[in-house]
């Protein structure tokens, strides 16, 4: 459990590197509270919307949101700092900056931005490309999952001491 919760401790520290461990723990512990806060929101009936579908004049991409319940908002909006560190300090235990979290960014927000004018221009070339760039930004989603997959560098690397072997306490103890 103390894994779990390590992330919180070092809430917005981009600085030093995480194991795998840290990282997958509290990505299991972010989903299984989310899970129970979204359960929470569907049968206190906290959700702003009703059904996942859009609403007359709401662009289907938003209509999800509109069915996400505010205990699930305030819970991402809570973990945001925390999930981007952890992400970012695993990156380092690769020897890899943490720009690489950027890497999808970009092909959907370029993608996002073609869709909308394709939409409104009504061209289908424009989709086609916005979709390819959609495409793109799922590869490069999947390749930020292999670097988080892979093992950290033995030994120190240019963001610091290797985590491996250390327990939580001592790594929050180093950290604080």
């Amino acid at each position: 459990m103390e894994w779990m919760l390590m992330p919180l401790k070092r809430y917005a520290d981009f600085q030093g590197r995480s194991r795998r461990m840290e990282f997958w723990m509290w990505i299991l512990f972010t989903f299984i509270v989310g899970l129970v806060l979204g359960i929470i929101d569907g049968v206190v009936g906290l959700r702003l919307g009703g059904t996942p579908t859009a609403s007359p004049g709401m662009p289907s991409g938003l209509a999800f949101f509109s069915s996400m319940g505010i205990l699930g908002i305030l819970w991402s909006l809570v973990t945001l700092i925390p999930n981007l560190a952890v992400a970012v300090r695993r990156l380092h235990d690769t020897n890899r900056t943490g720009f690489w979290l950027l890497l999808p960014i970009v092909p959907y927000a370029t993608g996002i931005a073609l869709m909308i004018v394709g939409a409104a221009s009504q061209s289908l070339g424009l989709m086609g490309i916005a979709g390819i760039l959609t495409l793109i930004g799922l590869i490069c989603a999947i390749v930020l999952l292999v670097f988080y997959c892979l093992p950290g560098t033995p030994g120190p690397n240019k963001y610091g001491p290797d985590p491996m072997g250390a327990s939580p306490a001592n790594l929050s103890e180093t950290f604080q």
